[in-house]
């Protein structure tokens, strides 16, 4: 899996579109919210909401201890940073991008959501 796969999986998201709040620095967003923080393609790793709360998102830490990291700041609420290319397997990296979306789109108000009017 390359940084680009991933971009281009998150960009496939119903409503998901790139934004770069951070000189160089690529996220992408539902809405408003931010759901995978990419980070420069140089990056070999992404930020997403693995649990919703820091417990949950921990269970990442004991099974990849060397390629899960709490993520700085925001680690506290569930957001960790997982390698690319490491040992979590490129489905599994898929699969937590999928429920870091559906994790963020569920707390979106109803109008925001994506196919809402």
């Amino acid at each position: 899996m390359t940084w680009d796969d991933l971009l281009a999986h998150c960009l496939a998201k119903p409503g998901a579109w790139q934004d770069e709040p951070w000189e160089g620095d690529a996220v992408v967003k539902v809405s408003k919210k931010i759901f995978a923080f990419l980070g420069p393609e140089s990056a070999s790793s992404v930020g997403v909401k693995c649990g919703p709360t820091r417990e949950v998102a921990d269970e990442w830490l004991a099974r990849y201890p060397d390629d899960a990291s709490v993520m700085a700041y925001i680690g506290r609420s569930g957001w960790n940073t997982l390698r690319i290319g490491g040992a979590i397997g490129d489905d599994e990296l898929l699969e937590a991008v999928d429920a870091s979306y559906d994790a963020i789109v569920s707390k979106l108000p109803k109008k925001d959501r994506p196919g809402q009017s």
